[in-house]
């Protein structure tokens, strides 16, 4: 496998970042796979790997200590209160959106840890949506956005970026979507009643 410009260097920044922020430095990373400078491969898993990495560390890290903090702070604890029963209720979809969830990655990851969520479904469940997450993002922004765009004069790396931009936009909008059904109690959010009936304890 020709790993492309930077060589391990290159690839082991896209995983840190992918461990930090998510989207931002994947897309320019897939631009860069649509310029024919980094490995298509190399990039879905340096980044899948980031991306699972970074939201189980506050999962892990969290794990069985939330609870006894919480208490302390009963005013935060009313505030999460809405997020923590949409976990209960449907904790597999719930694990399954926080790599689709920006701005709720780390409050979803404190919830599933406040519930003790099974360390193994979480981590698999976490792990798969993840490489889904690489593989989707790179297919959009290095292959279909810019054979798409490139009708309208946005070809290579410029159409490759537009797309990029576009995912992260609908990405937050969603995630505020999402958090606002949570906060005024559509704990489920209308998302989720497609999902199916909720996980029993």
């Amino acid at each position: 496998m020709t790993l492309g410009v930077g060589g391990p260097v290159m690839y082991l920044g896209i995983l840190a970042a992918a461990m930090i922020e998510g989207e931002v430095t994947y897309v320019a990373a897939a631009a860069l796979v649509a310029e024919g400078r980094l490995n298509a491969l190399g990039v879905v898993l340096v980044g899948a790997a980031g991306a699972a990495m970074g939201d189980q560390l506050y999962f892990y890290l969290l794990r069985r200590r939330l609870a006894g903090w919480l208490a302390r702070f009963p005013v935060i604890d009313r505030r999460t209160r809405p997020l923590i029963d949409a976990v209960r209720r449907h904790q597999v979809a719930m694990v399954f959106l926080i790599r689709f969830a920006p701005g709720l990655r780390i409050a979803l990851a404190a919830a599933c840890a406040y519930l003790e969520v099974d360390a193994v479904l979480f981590s698999t469940l976490n792990a798969l949506a993840a490489l889904l997450w690489a593989v989707v993002l790179l297919a959009i922004v290095a292959y279909a956005g810019p054979a798409y765009l490139s009708r309208v004069g946005l070809s290579g790396w410029k159409g490759a970026v537009a797309s990029g931009l576009l995912i992260i936009a609908v990405l937050h909008i969603l995630g505020r979507i999402e958090r606002r059904h949570i906060q005024r109690g559509d704990s489920a959010g209308r998302t989720l009643d497609l999902m199916g009936p909720p996980t029993r304890e």
